[in-house]
This record gives C-alpha cells, sequence and structure tokens, in this order.
C-alpha cells in the first residue's frame, strides 16, 4: 500500500480459528462477562513446537509469532468482498471507473482486478520485494502481525506487486485486508482494507502518441537526482508521471464530484520515485486519500520487465469511505448491526448514501498507569492488548501523562481507555471486569509494574 502512514508508522469466508499444536485451549471469539479468562487466552505467544493454523495451512511458531485471537478473528471476513457493505460499495465504484476507462485492444478491460489473494505473504513479499531495506522501521514486530519470522499477515497490498508483475501482468488492481500494529482511535483498526494499482509501460505504448516518439527511449544511465530515478530519461519520466496523475485525479473526480480541489506532495516509498500524495479539499479541509509514484525500475527489472517502467498507487477503502459516506468510527465497518448495513443496500452504486447515525451511547472513561518495564516495552503491545481483551469496546486510548522518577530515573505512563460500545448502552461493571483483565494482561505479558 502505498499511503504514507503505512510506512511511517479468499472470497467471503467462515472465521478460522487458530488451534496451537500444544496444550493451549482455543480462546472464545467473544469475551464472556462474568470469568476472567487468563492472560495467555489474549496473546498468542510464539512457543518452539507448536503450530498455528490459519486458512488450512499451518506455521511452525517462533519467537517472532505475535498474532492474537482478536486479529485472526478477522481473518477471511473479506469485508470488501461482502455485497453491499460500504467497502464493496467504494471497490465496486473504482472497478467500475476502470473498467469504463480503460479497454485494451480487444475491447476488455485493460486493468484486470484481483480481490481474493491470501492475506499470509512471506517477509519476502512483504519487504525484500519492495526494496525495503533490511533494519528499515516498517519491519518492526511492534508493528507487524507476524506467524513466524518467515511468513505475516500481510502489512500492506503492495505484497503483492512482484508477483503479479513476475506473472506478466502490465496493468492490474489489488484489493485486500490488510494487518497492522497500530494505535487505537477512531481513524485506527489492526485490520483495515487497501486498493493498489499498477500500470506498465512499454517504450511504444508511452510514446505511441508523441511526434517523432521512434526517437525516444524509456532508459538511459545518468545520475539519481530529486525529480528522477537514474535509468530514466527524463521524457520518459514527466509521460508517466503526468498519466499517474491524470489517471488519479480522474478516479477522485468519479468518486467526489466535478469541482475538487486537487494538490501533489512529495512523499517517500522505497519503492517508488519520485513519490506523492494526493490530498483534496473535501468540505473545506485537506485530506489525504492515497499516495503514488513511479515504480522503482529495480523493482521491475527483478520482476523480469525490464523492457518497461511504470506507476503505481495504492488507497485505503475505509479512509474513502469515511470520508464519502460521513462514517465517523472505522469500528462500525465491523458492526452487523442491521441499523449499520442497511443504510449501504442500494440498488446503484453510485447512489449517495450519507451515513445516519445509530444512538450515541454514552462513554466510560478509566484511566490506568504503570511503570515500565527496563527494556522492550513496545506502546504497540499496550495498544494490542487493549484491543484484544477489550474488543470493538474500545473507542480509543490516549496516553495522557508521562512521568519519570528524579531518583531512580524509571519511568510510568498514564493511559486514558474510553469505552464505547456502538449498539448499546455499557454497564460499568462490563468495563471494570476489561480494565481489570487489561490490568492483570500487562502485568503478566508486557512485564509492567502497576501503579493502579
Amino acid at each position: 500500500m502505498m499511503v504514507c502512514s503505512a510506512l511511517r508508522r479468499a472470497a467471503h469466508a467462515h472465521v478460522c480459528l487458530v488451534r496451537k499444536i500444544s496444550p493451549v485451549s482455543r480462546s472464545h471469539q467473544h469475551h464472556v462477562w462474568g470469568s476472567r479468562p487468563a492472560a495467555s487466552e489474549f496473546v498468542a505467544q510464539g512457543a518452539p513446537g507448536s503450530v498455528t493454523e490459519l486458512l488450512g495451512k499451518s506455521y511452525p511458531q517462533d519467537d517472532h509469532t505475535n498474532l492474537t485471537q482478536k486479529v485472526l478473528s478477522r481473518v477471511g471476513r473479506n469485508l470488501h468482498n461482502q455485497q453491499h457493505h460500504p467497502l464493496w460499495l467504494i471497490k465496486e465504484r473504482v472497478k467500475e471507473h476502470f473498467y469504463k476507462q480503460y479497454v485494451g485492444r480487444s475491447g476488455t478491460p485493460l486493468f484486470s482486478v484481483y480481490d481474493d489473494l491470501c492475506p499470509v505473504v512471506t517477509t519476502w513479499q512483504n519487504f525484500d520485494s519492495l526494496l525495503i531495506p533490511a533494519h528499515h522501521p516498517s519491519r518492526k514486530k511492534g508493528d507487524n502481525y507476524y506467524l513466524n519470522r518467515t511468513h505475516m499477515l500481510r502489512a500492506h497490498t503492495s505484497a503483492h506487486q512482484w508477483d503479479l508483475v513476475h506473472a506478466g501482468l502490465d496493468a492490474f488492481l489489488v484489493v485486500g485486508d490488510v494487518y497492522r500494529r497500530d494505535q487505537i482511535d477512531s481513524q485506527h483498526y489492526p485490520v483495515f482494507h487497501q486498493l493498489e494499482g499498477v500500470r506498465l509501460f512499454s517504450q511504444h505504448e508511452l510514446f505511441a502518441d508523441i511526434k517523432d516518439g521512434d526517437c525516444l527511449k524509456l532508459f538511459e544511465q545518468s545520475s539519481r537526482s530529486a525529480h528522477k530515478q537514474e535509468t530514466h530519461t527524463m521524457e520518459a519520466l514527466k509521460l508517466v508521471e503526468f498519466d499517474l496523475k491524470q489517471t488519479l485525479s480522474r478516479l477522485v473526480t468519479y468518486l467526489f464530484g466535478d469541482g475538487l480541489e486537487i494538490r501533489w506532495v512529495d512523499c517517500y516509498f522505497p519503492f517508488t520515485h519520485p513519490s506523492f500524495e494526493m490530498e483534496i479539499n473535501f468540505h473545506g479541509e485537506w485530506l489525504e486519500v492515497l499516495g503514488c509514484g513511479v515504480m522503482e525500475q529495480q523493482l521491475v527489472n527483478s520482476a523480469g520487465a525490464q523492457d518497461r517502467m511504470g506507476w503505481a498507487f495504492g488507497l485505503g477503502l475505509e479512509r474513502l469511505a469515511m470520508i464519502l459516506y460521513d462514517i465517523p468510527d472505522i469500528r462500525l465497518f465491523w458492526s452487523e448491526d442491521e441499523r449499520f448495513l442497511k443504510q449501504f443496500r442500494i440498488s446503484d452504486i453510485n447512489q449517495k448514501v450519507k451515513f445516519q447515525p445509530l444512538s450515541k451511547y454514552p462513554a466510560v472513561i478509566n484511566d490506568i498507569s504503570f511503570w515500565l518495564p527496563s527494556e522492550n516495552y513496545t506502546e504497540n503491545d499496550f495498544y494490542d492488548l487493549v484491543r484484544t481483551i477489550g474488543g470493538d469496546l474500545v473507542e480509543k486510548v490516549d496516553l495522557i501523562d508521562k512521568f519519570e522518577h528524579p531518583k531512580t530515573n524509571r519511568t510510568s505512563h498514564c493511559y486514558r481507555i474510553t469505552y464505547r460500545h456502538m449498539e448499546r448502552t455499557l454497564s460499568q461493571r462490563e468495563v471494570t471486569h476489561v480494565h481489570q483483565s487489561v490490568q492483570e494482561a500487562a502485568v503478566q505479558l508486557l512485564g509492567v509494574e502497576g501503579r493502579f
């Protein structure tokens, strides 16, 4: 996925549970109030000799295994393939646009669409194929969900770029669920959905409409600059960049309507150069909607397309749906409440929909403070633990205070956890139960010392 925040920081299947080939019981998908599960049920700890079974395959666990039952319960849901779901509507609108606007010589759509690729990928696919350096921060265990050192849940749909180019494809869209350990608020969720686009050009295709185009070349050997790669001619670079920006401008105009104000911001990705973010002025506010760039020629060459150059882009489906349909909280996409789902059962995918909020149930707020361990504390581990235990009862988690003891130099953090059920009022008993479970698990699994 080409969205900057991702680097900065098969069809509809039944939910697959994890089975460990070791004396560990399966945790319940839905928390049962009244009994407090052991912390081991919340976080899947890698153990020698243990195996995780997922989507019909077995993966040996090791010291990188960090999957949670909460995340695993989402694998196979494929919201983007559920008819009339808001994410499905966005996907279908993008598909319709590309099918109509870009037609091959035979009259068939130029772009092929892949929306059921397995979310389990190798670390090579997720990182190395995209030229992401070995020590790049995006590889951190604290930011990703690993089955083991060699396999993971994809962190972006870009993980499939190399394979599809290697298969001989010149134009394709990839849609799928992606997984990242992140902060907890209304805009972030450990599972979200991305749509990726790639277009490659041969020398003839790129210069076909240019007078005396036969004299122009795709490649040269020069120096790399802030504006182009060392292997691309300036003429080819400018045409590919123009085609990319024109393609994306047409797409967002189709989605949001005419008169849309667009601006481009320079950005950085390991797998494109130059790279850009697109921002749109929507209701008077500038919003980032996608990332894109000219594909690194090293990536294209390694996939076997040495005679071509091209562009790639990626966008978040939740991001677009929240803007287009005025959906205020990312947790709503996982709701099975009929009051939510029925709002998107429309006969025309291009019909305008404005989400009508469900009753706004009151929030319950509790704070939690603890001394950090001397080493190996990662904030995303705490967020993941809270999300795993509290599930979608947790609306957001804010770090509200830090304290360093002047004599011992020990550091404590205070987090404010906001609980709110999307469909009913929470009882204080429910919240207290969850909050105590979070405290116990933080001590047991993260090594913190409570100041509860």
